[in-house]
């Protein structure tokens, strides 16, 4: 009797819910606009480079007339291309103008941006440093076009026309407004208590400035690097008229080489200006993650 009336008394199962399907969430109308922007831009960059690989597959003829016909593809251009231009010569005096310049300027840039972000005047205090941070961003105001004339006259007077330090010192200068200013930035939202850390342990200031605070700017140091590298294999300006030496042509002015007075090789310019371009999107696909660490760096505390 005792089994059954416990039997009874306890309470009966709660009836088992079944559980409906969860439907997938809806996107927002928001997600779907920002991602049809993401396209579009994307579209927008990628396309220009798209139609000139398909022109350097063209004939000057279809160029002109028919620019987007898939008829009538070959290598010429390529062939004439790479027998006109001396690509060895042109990539190895690039180079040396990029390495040289880009490591120079990095290394001028972080100096002043240390001193301008960490010491203080005796006398004038923060005014002097705001007052040289403006003077150094005053820079990025002002065009490359009106530095050609001073610049190449400074180069007649102290013999460099003509040579690798005609581009590299305007390549120094022309660079290092924006370099600070990314630095600065940095700089500022850099965590003190590292650097309190090391004093505490008897650290002076270049050890500071090169073994303490430099190792942990690698985004923004690597992500200014690939800028100024790419911006000194584009630039065009300062090569054209501070280099008469065939012999130290850079890739920008060997894509001009297929351009004369009265005519212009169509073809061979595409095919040039695309051998110029996969280097740099060699660079941008072998390092696009530190450059966007480097673009973020210190966005977030």
């Amino acid at each position: 009797m005792s089994t059954e009336t416990d039997a009874r008394t306890q309470p009966a199962p709660a009836p088992v819910r079944k559980e409906t399907p969860r439907r997938p969430r809806r996107r927002s109308r928001g997600m779907v606009i920002a991602s049809a922007v993401a396209y579009l831009i994307t579209f927008v960059i990628l396309f220009p480079l798209l139609w000139i690989v398909l022109l350097s597959f063209q004939t000057n003829d279809n160029i002109l007339n028919h620019p987007f016909s898939l008829s009538g593809l070959s290598l010429a251009n390529y062939q004439q291309a790479l027998q006109t231009l001396n690509l060895l010569v042109m990539y190895k005096n690039t180079l040396v103008l990029a390495v040289v310049s880009v490591t120079v300027g990095l290394v001028i840039s972080y100096m002043a941006a240390f001193a301008l972000t960490r010491m203080v005047f005796r006398r004038s205090g923060r005014r002097a440093q705001n007052t040289l941070r403006y003077y150094f961003l005053a820079g990025l105001a002002i065009p490359v076009y009106i530095l050609l004339f001073p610049v190449y006259r400074l180069d007649i007077a102290f013999g460099l026309f003509g040579t690798y330090f005609a581009l590299i010192l305007p390549y120094i200068a022309v660079t290092i407004p924006f370099n600070i200013l990314l630095l600065t930035g940095f700089l500022r939202d850099f965590p003190e208590e590292i650097e309190q850390a090391a004093v505490v342990d008897g650290v002076g200031l270049w050890r500071m400035a090169w073994k303490v605070v430099f190792p942990l700017m690698r985004p923004v140091i690597a992500t200014l690097a690939i800028l100024n590298v790419v911006y000194v294999w584009n630039e065009f300006p300062f090569a054209v008229t501070l280099i008469n030496d065939p012999t130290l042509t850079t890739v920008s002015l060997g894509v001009s080489q297929f351009q004369g007075v009265y005519s212009v090789d169509h073809g061979a310019m595409m095919a040039s200006a695309t051998l110029v371009l996969l280097p740099q999107l060699v660079i941008y696909a072998a390092f696009q993650k530190q450059v966007i660490a480097g673009m973020t760096a210190g966005a977030v505390r």
